[in-house]
């Protein structure tokens, strides 16, 4: 039944190759929004008849070409999508694009359906969600809450179930903290890496589009889609993706030091304790540090000069049209007359010296991984502490772009209260890719429902992620997987680990003779074991190199997963059988090391 499918990347691609069409999917969501009845989530919608023209010119199902074909989104409302108003928030503001933003466009192009524009914090100023002239959204765990800002809308329509993957915007927070009070993922990727043409500014040196969505991967897997350099941002930067989705050998992880670590509730830390016991049983060391620059360095985004940012993306129309502008945020901007030129300079100091400060953290650790938010913030709480609560909530995300890292937020353990728990890793610029694989690990790990309808993912999601026009996928089997001898050579060719899962139990894992390293041969049986394989995505450019590299009998061939999905994988000719030993009932690899050692 569509009425119980969680819609993210590999649900829908079964779902149409199962024979769902995408009107059927179209109709779903009216009947999800409907049934909500929350009327603060949307500023604009497209009709149905719009809807109904962009799925006949999608064209025959081919994911393979098209990698979200058929995967509806929504966009928050500071971002450019043509045939809708975009307000900011801000009715007076709002303009009429003929182009969609750049990031938008690179969606359409790989197949996705934009539904509508969401609300938003006016101007993509604050952290909770309720800075509208518009009806606030309701959170969609507890509407005792706030939403979350600034992209409130965005987060609000993951949660429910209506989209796949919804895009918002984050300076200071804004595409973490909704994640975390909706539980569901928020990904903020590297300063340039997504293009910001087409993004009415907030901070222009400090924004990014962000990523909501039910799961890590498909989080992960439309970043790849945006990411590109685009000539026209002057602020675009080409994405080092970095090292591998993989968990690595030694994992060495920084959280805050007891007096860095600030809770209202004894529930969220109880949440967060838990969360990090899980990463020290995932085989990570912790090491804690010292947070005093890293909040230094939050207190300059909205204390310092850098609120004279959002003054020179917005200030010639608060001067024109004070009227039409949330007061809490246009007294907040205004705050910037206050300063002068020296002052701006003055802070590019004081962040370079913290900046230097922080250096050692990062050269003792791989990540960082903080809560994500304090606690929760009610709706009570910001009407008597409208500034110091939204202030609250940005505890463990202001810092983040001003330092040039990348973050993600994840739900972890559920609080004692049953509100979402919820943790940040981040990390340095380009290491997108390298915190969703850990990330990832540690969200399936504590298996926790996902959203206000407690999809349930499953701790082993093992339908084959969608990767790039420019990657193929790999099962690895043998000394090939991560950690083992042989993994380099996928690797040193920029190979990009995805996740573990099994075949089919049609296959028959045997130890090959004579051979060193020790490997094993992936045969096809009628009556035989499903065998574990890491999956990997390997750049097209590159698949002929790896394959020279492979020798008799071991060659490469179609493998087939659990799920049903095909992908190019390692197999072994029957004459590989002669002399070797059965280990099939191991039923993988590394089992039959450790079976050895």
């Amino acid at each position: 039944m569509l009425n119980s499918l969680p819609f993210t990347l590999p649900s829908l691609h079964k779902a149409y190759t199962d024979g769902v069409s995408v009107l059927d999917i179209l109709t779903e969501i009216n009947r999800r929004i409907d049934a909500v009845n929350d009327e603060g989530i949307f500023i604009s919608r497209f009709s149905n008849e719009d809807l109904i023209k962009t799925v006949s010119n999608l064209g025959a199902f081919d994911p393979e070409k098209k990698s979200l074909w058929g995967i509806p989104c929504v966009v928050k409302d500071n971002i450019d999508v043509a045939g809708l108003p975009t307000t900011a928030g801000c009715p007076a503001f709002a303009y009429s694009p003929t182009n969609n933003a750049t990031a938008v466009q690179y969606l359409i192009d790989a197949g996705a359906i934009v539904i509508g524009k969401t609300n938003l914090d006016q101007f993509a100023t604050g952290l909770v969600g309720v800075r509208t002239p518009y009806p606030v959204p309701k959170n969609a765990v507890d509407p005792s809450i706030v939403p979350g800002g600034s992209s409130a809308g965005s987060a609000v329509a993951v949660s429910h179930g209506f989209v796949c993957f919804s895009l918002g915007t984050d300076t200071a927070g804004s595409g973490r903290v909704p994640a975390a009070l909706n539980n569901i993922i928020g990904l903020k990727p590297t300063l340039g890496a997504v293009s910001n043409t087409g993004v009415v500014p907030a901070c222009k040196t400090l924004d990014t589009i962000s990523i909501f969505a039910l799961t890590t991967s498909d989080a992960s897997n439309v970043l790849s889609v945006m990411a590109h350099y685009d000539p026209q941002d002057s602020f675009s930067r080409v994405l080092i993706t970095g090292r591998p989705i993989k968990i690595p050998t030694s994992l060495t992880i920084a959280i805050p030091d007891e007096a860095s670590l600030i809770f209202d509730e004894d529930s969220q830390r109880d949440s967060f304790n838990q969360a990090i016991f899980a990463l020290e049983e995932m085989g990570a060391t912790l090491i804690r540090v010292d947070f005093t620059p890293f909040f230094a360095a939050s207190k300059l985004l909205y204390e310092g000069p850098w609120i004279a940012e959002r003054h020179a993306a917005i200030g010639s129309f608060i001067a024109e049209s004070p009227e039409h502008v949330v007061p809490v945020t246009r007294n907040l901007i205004e705050k910037s007359l206050n300063f002068f030129a020296t002052d701006a300079y003055k802070g590019q100091y004081k962040l370079a010296e913290l900046k230097q400060d922080v250096a050692p953290v990062f050269a003792a650790c791989d990540l960082l991984c903080v809560p994500s938010i304090p606690g929760f913030c009610s709706l009570v709480d910001i009407i008597q502490e409208p500034l110091a609560a939204n202030a609250r909530l940005g505890t463990y995300t202001n810092f983040v772009n001003l330092m040039d890292l990348c973050g993600i937020a994840i739900p972890v353990a559920t609080r004692n209260d049953d509100r979402p728990g919820g943790v940040t890793l981040i990390a340095l610029a380009g290491e997108d890719q390298y915190i969703s694989g850990i990330a990832d690990a540690l969200h399936r790990k504590a298996n926790v429902k996902l959203g206000a309808t407690n999809w349930t993912i499953g701790t082993e999601n093992n339908s084959l992620p969608l990767v790039t026009n420019t990657e193929m996928t790999i099962a690895a089997v043998g000394a090939h997987m991560s950690g083992l001898p042989l993994n380099y050579q996928l690797t040193d060719l920029g190979a990009r680990y995805l996740f573990t899962t099994k075949t089919v139990a049609t296959y028959k894992l045997v130890r090959l003779a004579g051979k060193s390293p020790l490997r094993p041969g992936l045969i096809r049986e009628a009556n035989g074991a499903a065998i574990e394989v890491e999956v990997w995505a390997l750049p097209l450019a590159n698949v002929g190199a790896f394959i020279t590299q492979i020798p008799a009998p071991l060659g490469m061939g179609k493998v087939q997963l659990n799920d049903g999905t095909e992908t190019l994988g390692f197999i072994c000719e029957a004459i590989g059988e002669v002399g070797a030993e059965d280990i099939s009932e191991f039923g993988g690899w590394r089992r039959y090391l450790a079976s050895q050692s």
